[in-house]
């Protein structure tokens, strides 16, 4: 046996690993990123391949954060190759991804989970970058840090951003009667 097939053991066991636990996530991110599957799926592709050549140098912490960058920015360099005009506005152009079925983004598609539609459209009239934030975190689960990287903005922007957003949301649900004032 060479050094050579270790070195491919080692990154397929790494491969394993790291990526394989997050490919749902992967599938479902760039579903919503895309809004079609089989971009959804190239989409996926792309970034497993990329995930594969660059394992060797992940240090291991945090692979759904490094993932989900990765999926973020080779969507970016699609969507650059496409229309070079959304390339001067990374954060811009996470939020003009193509949405279907009469919603605007990305973040109001993953809105459609939530059984509650008062909350669906307090979440509606929150700015994108907010509604951004709050779909990350709160709908999807993700942590400050994996939310942080995957909008490619520090960690505290991710918290203010989520408490102004929740303190917003309190506010929209008081004013139409379905949380009291004070709880929450």
């Amino acid at each position: 046996m060479s050094s050579h097939d270790a070195v491919d053991r080692d990154r397929e066991a790494l491969f394993r690993e790291y990526v394989m636990p997050e490919l749902q996530l992967l599938h479902a991110m760039a579903m919503r990123m895309t809004r079609d599957p089989h971009d959804a799926e190239d989409l996926v592709q792309d970034t497993l391949l990329r995930a594969h050549r660059a394992i060797d140098r992940f240090d291991g912490r945090y692979p759904r954060a490094w993932l989900l960058t990765i999926l973020r920015n080779t969507q970016i360099n699609r969507v650059r190759k496409k229309s070079p005009v959304l390339a001067f506005d990374p954060e811009a152009t996470f939020g003009r991804l193509p949405a279907a079925e009469g919603r605007d983004t990305a973040a109001e598609q993953a809105l459609d989970r939530i059984a509650d539609p008062a909350v669906v459209d307090a979440l509606a009239r929150l700015s994108e970058r907010h509604r951004a934030v709050v779909t990350l975190v709160d709908v999807e689960g993700l942590s400050y840090k994996e939310a942080a990287e995957m909008l490619d903005v520090p960690i505290g922007t991710v918290m203010s951003r989520l408490h102004r957003a929740r303190a917003r949301l309190r506010g929209i649900l008081e004013k139409s009667g379905h949380v009291r004032k004070g709880l929450g």
